[in-house]
């Protein structure tokens, strides 16, 4: 049986959406869903309560996303095992395409994403800007993170269960696979909801680098890694020359976000989560 499990802090606005969209589903093999609500202090637990007996609600007092999934690990009943951000809308007809790779182990394959879509109307200009390059990054194109959505085998769950906690989660378990081991599933997409506004951004952006460079930390400097050189813009540039612009507040973001990381990472503050609200509007 696939399982499903979901980390939500604080999360009353959106998890009715993600859950909704899983439960509308009429296939027979229906995974189960374990909603994790680590220290919430909101209506998150009553609303997935509220969705009926498939959903299972567990509630941690302390608001850690490592101990959320680790806490859904011992609720789950099986694999392939799926992991969804609360703030993502994914459907259970996604979860299937994601699933199919992993239950033949003779493919290789351990760990699945599926495709992203960003509904980017209602967002500021600049933030348009600086998404119309992102996604046409490389790493972000082919890794697991940035998606709020894996999916893993048992023998994948093992990998990334050894993981230690890790702000960049998503972005750790997408560098312990290599390129033949993941897959980006063509047939499954997500809906990630960006930040509306510039300051928005920033502190993702701002989030992004400081758990980046614990995740480096982590690894080594000498193993991969999924930062965007300057090499990769160029390239892109050279390719559609009609970027400048985006590229020009890509690297304007890129620049202010740095700044502010710094101070975090000197001071080793690898804790303090940068929320978005904007992306959780209704």
């Amino acid at each position: 049986m696939t399982s499903i499990v979901i980390p939500a802090h604080n999360e009353e606005r959106v998890i009715g959406r993600l859950l909704d969209s899983l439960l509308d589903d009429p296939a027979e093999d229906r995974p189960d869903i374990v909603v994790v609500c680590n220290g919430c202090t909101d209506d998150t637990a009553r609303i997935a309560s509220e969705r009926g007996p498939r959903v299972t609600v567990v509630e941690i007092p302390v608001p850690s996303k490592h101990a959320a999934l680790r806490a859904g690990d011992e609720h789950a009943l099986g694999f392939p095992r799926i992991y969804v951000d609360a703030d993502v809308v994914l459907t259970g007809a996604d979860v299937r395409a994601l699933a199919e790779p992993l239950a033949d182990g003779a493919s290789g394959v351990l760990a699945t994403a599926p495709e992203r879509h960003l509904p980017l109307a209602g967002c500021a200009w600049r933030v348009r800007a600086y998404y119309r390059v992102w996604q046409r990054l490389p790493a972000v194109r082919e890794g697991l993170f940035g998606r709020g959505v894996i999916a893993v085998s048992k023998e994948g769950h093992a990998r990334i269960a050894a993981l230690p906690p890790l702000m960049a989660d998503d972005l750790a378990a997408s560098l312990a696979f290599t390129a033949e081991e993941r897959r980006v599933v063509a047939g499954a997409r997500v809906v990630v909801h960006p930040p509306r506004t510039w300051r928005d951004l920033i502190k993702r952006r701002i989030r992004a680098m400081v758990s980046t460079a614990q995740v480096e930390e982590h690894r080594g400097p000498e193993e991969a890694s999924a930062r965007t050189s300057t090499a990769d813009l160029k390239a892109m540039l050279r390719a559609e020359p009609t970027l400048i612009t985006s590229v020009v507040v890509f690297a304007a973001a890129a620049v202010v976000a740095r700044r502010q990381a710094q101070k975090a990472i000197r001071a080793r503050d690898f804790d303090t989560w940068l929320r978005d609200d904007s992306s959780r509007q209704n």
